[in-house]
């Protein structure tokens, strides 16, 4: 979109709170200075949370961001003047979970960019990448010679951290989840993984007994975000994770690893 209309495109990169431990610097460092766009950092991590207040059901999670990202959108937008269009990088994956697309296909989960959707915007919404596959838009990104910086991100939920914490989110929980998945990604790099399995870390539920919560790993391996199976990891990998988990993250004392593939289970636990 920035080779097609140039100056006139203006990248919004909300840090809603959500996202991986340095995430939002990280990324908004690659935007302006390696890939030189018009790009706004907003900071509304503090919005989001109060939305999320209480909330425990994933649907009413991904709903409530849904709606709090197109309020960010709009109210930045007017700042800007007359603006007419969102871009936004839905994909097809995204679709076909989010609503029935043809036929009486179930809806397995809202996307906060498609079922998460308010009903009534101001803006309309462009979606370039609608029709494609995750793999399909790596390709693409590569053809068109962006840096494997930004072509190989592990994928990441747009809710983010939200649902990969059981219950109710909050700001001890989300640094508690950032702290883990950091230790996570750091062993994946580390065994040179990073590039060929998808990665998650998800904040699972109290232990009781001892007042200190548990922590599931999950990787598997997909092409396109519609299927997957669970990575064989090694275990001295799995062994140095657990063991970094557990030793620096206060309040885990648990690490499980997930064994379960997509069919029947879902990439993302919530």
């Amino acid at each position: 979109v920035d080779r097609a209309i140039g100056s006139r495109l203006t990248c919004f990169f909300i840090d809603n709170g959500l996202l991986r431990k340095n995430e939002f610097s990280e990324v908004l460092t690659i935007y302006k200075e390696n890939m030189h766009l018009n790009v706004v950092g907003i900071a509304a991590g503090e919005r989001f949370l109060d939305r999320l207040s209480g909330v425990i059901d994933p649907e009413i999670k991904r709903k409530r961001i849904g709606s709090e990202f197109i309020e960010v959108f709009q109210e930045e937008a007017k700042k800007l003047g007359a603006v007419d269009f969102l871009v936004q990088g839905t994909l097809y994956p995204d679709v076909i979970e989010s609503v029935s697309v043809k036929g009486p296909s179930a809806v397995i989960k809202s996307h906060h960019n498609v079922g998460g959707l308010p009903e009534k915007m101001s803006l309309k919404l462009v979606e370039p990448l609608r029709e494609l596959f995750k793999d399909e838009v790596r390709q693409l990104g590569r053809e068109l010679g962006l840096s494997n910086e930004i072509v190989s991100r592990q994928p990441f939920p747009g809710p983010g951290l939200a649902v990969r914490i059981l219950g109710e989110v909050t700001q001890d929980r989300i640094i508690t989840l950032q702290a883990a998945d950091a230790i996570v990604i750091e062993e994946i790099r580390r065994a040179n993984l990073y590039e060929e399995i998808w990665i998650q870390t998800v904040g699972v539920m109290g232990d009781s007994r001892t007042y200190e919560n548990a922590i599931a790993v999950r990787a598997v391996h997909s092409q396109d975000g519609m299927t997957a199976d669970w990575v064989r990891l090694p275990y001295d990998v799995l062994q140095r994770i657990s063991n970094r988990i557990v030793s620096e993250v206060a309040g885990i004392n648990r690490v499980v690893y997930d064994i379960s593939s997509k069919p029947p289970s879902t990439i993302e636990w919530e």
